[in-house]
């Protein structure tokens, strides 16, 4: 290969990992949590010492009280089943006037005291992974943008790296200064998990903007009618205009009973209502339905009046469209194998973090000047590389605290209040003190998270593995072995910072 075109390879593989890299390690480790979002669901519920489930009875009076108070809702909402969604029963409302989806949880007496959906820390880590706390669709179009470029970094890294793949592959050679040792990290853990990576910046630039993607062929190709052409891969029966008459709904136990005659081995996880108070209004039971393929999500829909069967979607039975968009979503979120696949996007969630970690450290060193003053840009990066990064790490970690002592009303504050003090005390702090305070702050809030939910239950997280429960010692476990790691990177950044160079990260830079 010549060395100009090398070099342009180089160059792109640089900036396309600076433009996206911080936004990148927030994906990329929220996405790690998020892999277990519906365990950390049922965590939460037994964290807060949650009564058993609400009985499927409340759903109805919970449902009309919702109408009655806000009868546009009728034209659709969703009622969350204990479960997948948490251990509770809730209306999901989206008010197109104010451009806010609302909740209505049910407890022991239904009550329809609206909230903001969205905003427990569960739901906030999972929102993190695609928008970064920016506001949702702000986010979700930025992320498709960063994926895009992640795939330019991505096909740059292995233009520039498979001349030495063998002969590196393997390399650790940290006898020979810190940005070797770098360079061999983040160069093994990208070819390692390369297939990962292909699939994750591939599908998650199809998940953010795909249909802003199609919007080309929707006006130029086919004359503003493909979205037409792909509603049967998106819907599960037609749309049907309401009546206008209205008809008393069948109560949501009726439904299920129904759906479980024509679908026996789907677990119903969500109802969907459409114009839920008219003679042609539909309940969509969405559910899980056990298969050997990528897709294992399958639907049946009712008239909501009559009970009647509308039509009903196996994986078996999706068209082209619907088997590939759930296959490539069940490959992103690693839903797809039970818990080996979630444990292994687990390890490539983190591992991915440190990898854009690693390409900005990497930067950082092969620009230092061979004096001790360092250009203001690089001060300004390793600044901003640790606030963002660890800055997000720290807020994660307060954010289950505040899911086991606190409202959801505070969770957003919560977090948004970690990670902006911490962006603040990585630039007013030299960057070699900053980067092993910030990580000890990381290990501390980590392992109050097992402490917090001790005071929130009563109950130590190992007293439930007596009676064989693994929920509570598999996450609060995994929180004291991140913690560790936390404290001996920071131990580890300490010792870096004490060796006199030139380097950013040496405390005399």
């Amino acid at each position: 290969m010549k060395v100009s075109t090398q070099k342009s390879f180089r160059n792109l593989h640089t900036w396309t990992g600076l433009l996206t890299g911080l936004l990148l390690f927030i994906a990329f480790y929220a996405g790690a949590i998020s892999v277990f979002v519906h365990e950390l669901q049922q965590w939460h519920g037994a964290v807060q010492q949650r009564s058993a489930p609400p009985s499927l009875a409340q759903a109805q009076p919970l449902i009309d009280q919702v109408l009655q108070q806000h009868p546009q809702a009728a034209h659709g909402f969703n009622l969350l089943l204990p479960g997948a969604h948490g251990p509770g029963l809730a209306v999901l409302w989206y008010d197109a006037e104010s451009g806010k989806q609302y909740k209505f949880a049910a407890d022991e007496k239904p009550a329809a005291t609206p909230q903001l959906a969205r905003q427990d820390f569960i739901n906030l880590i999972y929102d993190l992974h695609f928008t970064a706390g920016l506001p949702r669709q702000t986010g979700l179009y930025l992320f498709g943008i960063a994926c895009i470029l992640y795939g330019l970094a991505l096909l740059s890294g292995i233009v520039i790296y498979a001349p030495v793949f063998l002969k590196d592959l393997f390399a650790f050679r940290s006898d020979q200064g810190t940005k070797r040792k770098w360079l061999d990290m983040h160069n093994v853990i990208g070819v390692l998990s390369l297939p990962f990576h292909v699939i994750f910046a591939w599908s998650g630039a199809v998940l953010t903007i795909g249909f802003l993607l199609l919007a080309p062929f929707q006006f130029l190709v086919f004359d503003g009618k493909l979205l037409e052409i792909l509603e049967p891969d998106f819907d599960v029966v037609a749309h049907v205009e309401p009546s206008g008459v209205q008809a008393k709904m069948l109560p949501p136990e009726q439904l299920l009973a129904l759906a479980a005659e024509h679908m026996p081995a789907m677990q119903p996880e969500m109802l969907y209502y459409h114009d839920a108070d008219d003679t042609n209004g539909t309940v969509t039971i969405y559910g899980h339905l056990p298969s050997a393929t990528l897709t294992q999500n399958a639907a049946v829909v009712l008239n909501s009046a009559s009970g009647e069967l509308a039509g009903m979607l196996s994986p078996d039975q999706f068209r082209p469209g619907t088997t590939f968009l759930r296959g490539l979503q069940n490959l992103h979120y690693g839903d797809f194998a039970g818990y080996a696949s979630k444990w292994l996007y687990f390890v490539l969630g983190l591992a991915g973090a440190l990898l854009f970690y690693s390409g900005n450290l990497l930067w950082l060193e092969v620009r230092r000047r061979n004096s001790s003053a360092q250009p203001a840009k690089l001060r300004v990066m390793a600044s901003l590389t640790l606030g963002v990064c660890l800055g997000s790490v720290a807020g994660v970690s307060a954010l289950f605290i505040a899911g086991s002592l606190l409202t959801e009303a505070w969770h957003s504050t919560v977090y948004f209040s970690v990670f902006f003090a911490a962006l603040v005390w990585a630039f007013i702090r030299q960057p070699a003190k900053a980067g092993a305070e910030l990580l000890y702050i990381c290990a501390l809030l980590t392992m109050l998270v097992p402490v917090a939910a001790w005071y929130g239950s009563g109950a130590f997280f190992l007293t439930p593995l007596l009676q064989g429960a693994l929920l509570r010692p598999a996450v609060e476990g995994t929180a004291v072995l991140l913690a560790v790691l936390f404290c001996l990177l920071a131990r580890a950044s300490q010792r870096r910072a004490n060796r006199l160079d030139n380097s950013i990260w040496a405390k005399t830079a």
